[in-house]
């Protein structure tokens, strides 16, 4: 009985110690299996981060890129702002440089605008008569009014004019009564009247001939333009009365004509039939014809130099919506540029 159950017992642990080395065998191979399993996927962590680390990588540089790119267009955009600022300055500046000038003409506009109105330089009969034009249409202006001159013709027509220049035009006899009547009846003076229904130039420049001798300009008459009507005023002024170029000419054609003729050089001296010469300087330099040449030259200016500041206020109103856009536009790209640092560190 013993020997059987020293067997039974041998043949029990050798059992039991065979099924531990079963046991050990599977649970180092379950170990070995958890391992490799572990293996893969830490390889396969490692090949994802591998993989994120490169998109990262070319993210990073893509960023950088970016980064230089902002930069370079912020630099621009500073750049073209500066410019702007630059450019607006000088365009203010132009406006307020052109605003003098046109403030500078406008006076000058005005002031002989006023001076043209209360006719002065004119005799104080001329201005009590011209006081009356509104009551009376039938008064239509003294004679420098009505005719225009080239500037280069102003001192000999004027000297051929002499008088005569401040003589008032009205459209018949009667205005010109009624008015001669009036200064009477304010002991205002003399004045002389040009009735356009009596005054006709009916004595015509015979000499033609003398037109094509050396230096003569022409008749002074042919040197003025006016209205139509006011035509036959200006030839009974000025038609028979020669302008030259210059002194030496007109004593020569003086001697030719025997001493006939009535002329005016462009420096304003004046030969009248029978050999007087009037010449010198002029006393006052008031330029009655060349008042209202003056007034429309000013005129013109002071449109266009107006044009010209209405121009350069829209020119700097463009400018500064510019600049404003542009600040935007650069405010814009600096936040672009702090995102862009943000996803750089991050």
């Amino acid at each position: 009985r013993m020997t059987i159950r020293i067997r039974f017992r041998k043949y029990g642990i050798m059992k039991f110690i065979g099924h531990l080395d079963v046991m050990r065998f599977f649970q180092k191979a379950i170990r070995r299996a958890e391992l490799n399993s572990r293996l893969l996927r830490a390889r396969s962590e490692e090949e994802q981060q591998e993989t994120g680390i490169h998109e990262l990588e070319e993210e990073f540089n893509r960023i950088n890129e970016r980064i230089g790119s902002l930069n370079a267009s912020i630099s621009a955009q500073e750049e073209r702002l500066n410019a702007v600022r630059d450019e607006l300055a000088k365009k203010d500046q132009a406006v307020r440089d052109t605003q003098v000038v046109y403030h500078q003409e406008k006076s000058r506009l005005d002031a002989l605008v006023n001076l043209t109105e209360r006719y002065e330089g004119y005799g104080g009969s001329v201005k009590r008569v011209m006081e009356q034009r509104e009551k009376h249409p039938g008064i239509l202006g003294v004679v420098a009014d009505l005719l225009k001159v080239e500037k280069k013709y102003e001192t000999a027509i004027e000297t051929a004019l002499g008088g005569s220049i401040q003589n008032i035009v009205t459209d018949n006899e009667d205005t010109a009564k009624e008015m001669i009547a009036f200064l009477k009846a304010v002991k205002g003076g003399r004045a002389t009247f040009l009735p356009l229904t009596s005054v006709k130039n009916r004595q015509e420049f015979r000499q033609r001939q003398l037109l094509s001798e050396p230096g003569v300009i022409g008749l002074a008459d042919s040197l003025v333009t006016t209205q139509d009507k006011y035509r036959d005023v200006a030839a009974s002024l000025l038609g028979r009365i020669l302008v030259m170029d210059h002194v030496d000419n007109a004593v020569r054609l003086a001697k030719k004509a025997g001493y006939s003729l009535r002329m005016v050089t462009l420096e304003g001296e004046l030969f009248t039939p029978g050999g007087a010469i009037s010449g010198g300087a002029f006393k006052n330099s008031s330029n009655l014809l060349g008042r209202r040449r003056e007034i429309e030259q000013l005129q013109e200016q002071v449109r266009q130099t107006l044009k010209q500041v209405d121009a350069l206020l829209e020119e700097a109103e463009e400018l500064r919506k510019n600049r404003a856009q542009l600040r935007v536009k650069l405010d814009l790209t600096k936040e672009e540029l702090q995102q862009e640092f943000i996803r750089q560190n991050t």
